[in-house]
């Protein structure tokens, strides 16, 4: 397995950092989407997510990772496993973050008959697929853009229900598959159909540094990791260390920060002031906003916080609108400067 480059030493791309910090600390706010030019780290930041997360606790020989801690059987292995009067074995593992890749085929995905044993032992196994491995996690697509509409259906449907149902060969499988979606792309190669952008939460754009010092420093750590990767990531270990816990003191405190009605109240006008479809972006502008204010240590949630992360929580709902040709972060700030007062 490759050794991801450490999230503390990724150098700018401010926003993009942010908007993963706002989700390890409540995925409930939904995925991430990560558009922006080539070459500008969108891969590195998401495949260094691990960094901040604290490892899960799993039920041992369960091809699903579920939760110990949940009451009953959570999929057929649990079954066996959480039976009545069993206790199951435990262990702990890191946060899985899967690569879902572009040419993937959708037995790959959802699983399929496993043909070893239906071969040598003739009988009717199921192989799980990458949907099972990165539930409890995160599921990350790069070039999502770019994704067959087979495959981008089959996300939709999963990303709602939390479970992936197969039914094919003989088989009839239903196991848990809850993640959090994260994609990036170059928009310029093609765009996103809009059922799949309303299931990333946030949406960041990253653009290439135009500052020669932090353009420097980029190269010179970039290089030093590739000469020693491990090396690299031992001398960055007690910034990522301080993060993680950082992270984990923000999850503690993320269920005593208040939201107050005249904070939703606001939430409610700017999503009708920009003409979203449906209540998903009020919901992430309010779990957005409880989790950066918990991140910043805060116990209740202002207008400072929602001033923050509604360009994030927002630019990618907007309809296209062929009378103002202005970009959506613009019209984003536009509309909160008539909503909050500029």
């Amino acid at each position: 397995m490759a050794i991801p480059f450490p999230f503390s030493a990724i150098v700018g791309q401010d926003e993009m950092k942010l908007a993963i910090q706002i989700v390890a600390i409540d995925p409930k706010v939904g995925g991430i989407l990560a558009l922006g030019d080539r070459g500008t780290g969108k891969s590195t930041a998401v495949r260094a997510l691990a960094d901040l997360l604290p490892p899960l606790q799993v039920v041992v020989g369960c091809s699903y990772g579920c939760d110990p801690a949940s009451s009953g059987a959570t999929c057929s292995d649990c079954a066996v496993l959480k039976a009545p009067g069993k206790r199951p074995k435990t262990e702990t593992r890191p946060v899985p973050v899967v690569d879902l890749p572009l040419g993937a085929s959708e037995d790959r995905v959802v699983g399929a008959l496993d043909l070893e044993k239906a071969l040598s032992l003739g009988i009717k196994a199921f192989s799980p697929g990458l949907l099972a491995q990165a539930n409890r996690g995160f599921l990350y697509i790069d070039e999502v853009n770019l994704l067959e509409d087979h495959l981008v259906d089959l996300l939709i449907d999963v990303a709602a229900s939390g479970e992936n149902v197969v039914e094919r060969e003989g088989l009839s499988v239903r196991h848990p598959a809850r993640f959090v979606l994260v994609g990036s792309g170059n928009p310029e190669e093609g765009e996103l159909r809009p059922q799949l952008l309303d299931r990333f939460g946030l949406s960041v754009e990253v653009r290439t540094p135009q500052d020669i010092d932090q353009r420097i420093a980029v190269i010179k750590r970039r290089d030093a990791f590739e000469r020693d990767p491990q090396g690299f990531r031992d001398e960055w270990a007690l910034q990522n260390q301080g993060l993680r816990e950082h992270i984990l003191k923000a999850r503690k405190l993320l269920d005593k920060v208040k939201v107050g009605d005249d904070l939703l109240r606001l939430c409610a006008q700017l999503c009708q002031a920009l003409g979203t479809d449906g209540l998903r972006a009020e919901l992430t502008l309010m779990r957005a906003c409880r989790s950066l204010a918990a991140m910043q240590g805060h116990k209740a949630a202002t207008t400072a916080h929602l001033r923050t992360v509604a360009p994030m929580a927002l630019r990618h709902r907007l309809r296209r609108n062929p009378l103002d040709d202005t970009g959506s972060g613009t019209r984003v700030e536009r509309a909160l400067n008539e909503v909050l007062g500029a």
